[in-house]
C-alpha cells in the first residue's frame, strides 16, 4: 500500500477520534480544519454527537461503541495512518473499542486531548471515563495534552492542590510517553506550556496572553501537533511549531456568534491573500511564513 513516504505528492493521513461540534469550534470540525491547514489528509471517526454552539454545551449523545470501531476499522483497512488523535470520547465503551484499535498500531503515534469539560465548564466526562482513559488509554498515548485543570483531576492525587509537576509525573508514570500541560488557566501574567516525559522537563514555552476565552483551543493544539508528527517532525520540535501555530490561529481567533472567539485555523492563508492585495504588514506575512513552513518541506513526510 502506498503513503506518503512513498510518494511525495501524498499528503500524511491522520486519524481523529472526536465528537462532532455543530458550531465548528471545536471536536471534530476543529481537527479537520486544523490538519488540512497543516497539509495533512483527515480521517475522522464520530464518537458523539452534541448540541453546542460558542456559548456552550447543551447535550451530548454517545456513538455506539461498535459504531465507533467500525468507522475506524473500515478506514483503517483502506489507508495507512501517520498519526491518531483523540478528543471527546462519549462513554466508557467508545474508550474501550479505541483501546482495541489503537493496540494494533503500537507504531502510530498517539495525541489524546483529556477533554474532561468544555470551556463553559459543561461536563463531557465523568470520573468513571476519567479512570478508563488513564488504565486504557495513557499507556497507548505518545503526548497528552491536559490543560493544568484536567492535568490534576487526570492524576487524581491525594493532595488537595497537587503541583502540576507531581501531576504530570503521575500521568508519565500511567504510561503515557510525554506530556504537555498548558498554562492557560493558570494565574499568571504569561501563559507557560510544559512538556514533561520520564526523564522530567523536556522544554517550557511561553507565551503571550491572549485577551478572549476561545473555543476549540485545545483540540487545535492538539490536532497540530498530530499534523507535525505526521509530517515527520521531531516531537520537541512538533511541540514547538504546533504550539506557534495555535498561538497565532487564536491571536487571529474571530466571533461570529454570541460566546467564544474562534480559532482561526486558515489565518496564513488570509495573511498570504492580504499580502498578495498589498494590505499586510511585515509582522503578519513573517508570522505565516514561519508558520506553515514546516508542511511545505517536500522532506518531511510521515514515516509510521
Amino acid at each position: 500500500m502506498m503513503s506518503a513516504a512513498d510518494d511525495p505528492a501524498f499528503p500524511p493521513v491522520v486519524l481523529t477520534f472526536a465528537a462532532s461540534d455543530p458550531s465548528g469550534g471545536a471536536g471534530l470540525q476543529a481537527d479537520v480544519l486544523t490538519l488540512a491547514s497543516m497539509g495533512c489528509h483527515p480521517l475522522s471517526v464520530v464518537t458523539a454527537l452534541t448540541v453546542q454552539d460558542t456559548l456552550g454545551v447543551e447535550g451530548v449523545l454517545a456513538i455506539d461503541g461498535d459504531w465507533v470501531a467500525d468507522q475506524a476499522r473500515a478506514l483503517l483497512e483502506d489507508m495507512p495512518v501517520d498519526a491518531f488523535k483523540i478528543g471527546v470520547l462519549g462513554s466508557i465503551e467508545n474508550i474501550a473499542a479505541i483501546a482495541e484499535i489503537l493496540s494494533d498500531y503500537p507504531d502510530v503515534p498517539v495525541i489524546l486531548d483529556p477533554v474532561l469539560a468544555s470551556g463553559r465548564g459543561d461536563e463531557l466526562a465523568t470520573d468513571d471515563m476519567a479512570h478508563a482513559m488513564r488504565e486504557l488509554l495513557l499507556p497507548q498515548t505518545t503526548v497528552l495534552t491536559p490543560n493544568s485543570m484536567e492535568c490534576r483531576r487526570l492524576a487524581d492525587l491525594d493532595d488537595d492542590e497537587p503541583s502540576l509537576h507531581a501531576c504530570a509525573a503521575r500521568l508519565v508514570e500511567a504510561g503515557s510517553e510525554y506530556v504537555l500541560v498548558t498554562g492557560t488557566h493558570e494565574p499568571t501574567a504569561l501563559v507557560v506550556n510544559t512538556l514533561y516525559a520520564k526523564s522530567g522537563i523536556v522544554r517550557s514555552d511561553t507565551w503571550p496572553r491572549l485577551p478572549y476565552q476561545y473555543h476549540g483551543s485545545g483540540c487545535t493544539l492538539a490536532s497540530a501537533i498530530a499534523a507535525m508528527l505526521a509530517n515527520g517532525l521531531a516531537l520537541p520540535e512538533a511541540v514547538r511549531e504546533a504550539q506557534d501555530y495555535t498561538w497565532h490561529a487564536l491571536e487571529k481567533a474571530y466571533r461570529p456568534g454570541m460566546g467564544q472567539y474562534l480559532p482561526d485555523r486558515l489565518f496564513w492563508a488570509r495573511d498570504e491573500r492580504d499580502a498578495r492585495d498589498g494590505e499586510a504588514s511585515d509582522a503578519p506575512e513573517a508570522v505565516a511564513a514561519d508558520a506553515i513552513e514546516p508542511v511545505r518541506r517536500s522532506d518531511v513526510r510521515g514515516t509510521h
